[in-house]
């Protein structure tokens, strides 16, 4: 779901990002009212002040940006025509959203998703650390046949973000890997290309199979739960309905398992697989055709249920996330909260596991005007809502 560009400027108070490339407007996406987080942080200045010091850029560089979560570093960069390769619908969106509002051609940064090949061989690659190790290494697994003669690469984080096991990540599969000094809470990270250590293929995506059934979960690397199914999915399933439903969703679906079990219970109901994570909507696919169920079934990257039609939907599904990259927070699922309102029929339902502490009660009862308990244990809680 994209807004214009004048709604975007209206829509939120957009901060001033002055780096040694220029000054810009940027503002994180989703849009919110009222935001008190940036778009960027300090270790994006620290390696943007860095590259300009060192003078590493010319219009001749094959420059390749990894997770710039909010196109960030893409837009600082983009008289340099980067290529972007993120994991998120989101971030491909806040880039596109901040590139436009900077007065910059919308394909200055060339979008890649996570599971694309790369095309070309990169002279210098910008590296933001994820929070998930697995991504990072199946990301430079990717990468490394990629990497031109003398290429150089950078990572950068703040210093809660690195870690022994990052640093030996770089070294085990790029080469000989230092640090910079920590400024402001941020680090650089150096990494020296070895041609002397093998090409490995990545090990992703893993597969486990799922308890008391003949089904098995295919895991990208970044994939929430990849390696074992996680306490509260295992609740949500218990509380899946078999009602003959036409219309099912399952939104944030991850590797796929709330909603192919939906699918397994109402054998002629459409079921959408809907993520924000490339990775996520491929395992989903892999995990539901793997089934050998006969369902119907729609795999969606996109912005939460944008895109869905109103009043369509008999169920939504969801266990939602309550972080958005390292912050934590509830608006993504209000977020997911709200759109389900709108795409749901009348007598339509929501099913959701939260953990117990973040109070999702009043929320949807302030959304639906209604919510029941189906269960609790010590951590989790599963909750309906219908739309009247």
């Amino acid at each position: 779901m994209s807004i214009s560009n004048a709604g975007y400027r209206r829509s939120i108070e957009m901060e001033r990002f002055a780096t040694p490339f220029g000054e810009f407007s940027l503002s994180r996406y989703p849009v919110r009212s009222k935001e008190k987080l940036r778009a960027w942080d300090a270790a994006d200045e620290y390696l943007l002040n860095f590259l300009a010091d060192e003078n590493l850029l010319s219009q001749s560089s094959k420059l390749l940006i990894l997770n710039d979560s909010f196109g960030a570093l893409g837009t600082a960069l983009a008289q340099f025509a980067p290529v972007s390769q993120v994991d998120s619908f989101l971030a491909e969106e806040a880039t596109r959203q901040n590139l436009s509002a900077n007065g910059l051609p919308v394909d200055a940064v060339s979008l890649i998703d996570s599971l694309q090949t790369h095309q070309t061989r990169y002279d210098l690659v910008l590296v933001r650390v994820t929070k998930t190790l697995a991504l990072l290494e199946d990301e430079l697994l990717r990468l490394k046949p990629h990497l031109a003669d003398n290429c150089r690469i950078i990572g950068c984080g703040m210093v809660k973000q690195i870690h022994s096991s990052t640093l030996k990540l770089f070294e085990s599969v790029i080469g000989p890997t230092r640090t910079s000094l920590a400024k402001k809470k941020a680090r650089l990270i150096f990494s020296d290309p070895d041609t002397t250590l093998p090409v490995s293929s990545s090990p992703y995506p893993l597969s486990y199979s799922l308890e008391d059934s003949e089904y098995r979960l295919i895991n990208h690397a970044n994939v929430f739960s990849r390696d074992r199914l996680d306490i509260g999915t295992r609740l949500l399933l218990q509380h899946i309905p078999a009602q003959g439903l036409s219309e099912i969703v399952d939104l944030g679906c991850g590797n796929g398992v709330v909603g192919l079990i939906a699918a397994e219970r109402n054998p002629h109901a459409r079921i959408h697989f809907v993520d924000e994570s490339y990775m996520a909507v491929a395992s989903a696919k892999a995990t539901f055709e793997a089934s050998g169920l006969g369902n119907s079934a729609v795999f969606r990257v996109a912005d939460a249920l944008s895109g869905i039609t109103p009043e369509t939907v008999d169920l939504v599904l969801c266990n939602p996330p309550f972080h958005q990259q390292q912050v934590v927070g509830d608006f993504i699922a209000w977020r997911m909260f709200s759109q389900a309102v709108k795409v749901l029929k009348r007598g339509g339902e929501l099913r959701i596991v939260g953990n117990r502490h973040l109070n999702y009660h009043a929320k949807l009862k302030r959304l639906f005007g209604n919510v029941e308990q189906l269960s609790v244990d010590p951590k989790f809680v599963i909750l309906r809502a219908v739309k009247r």
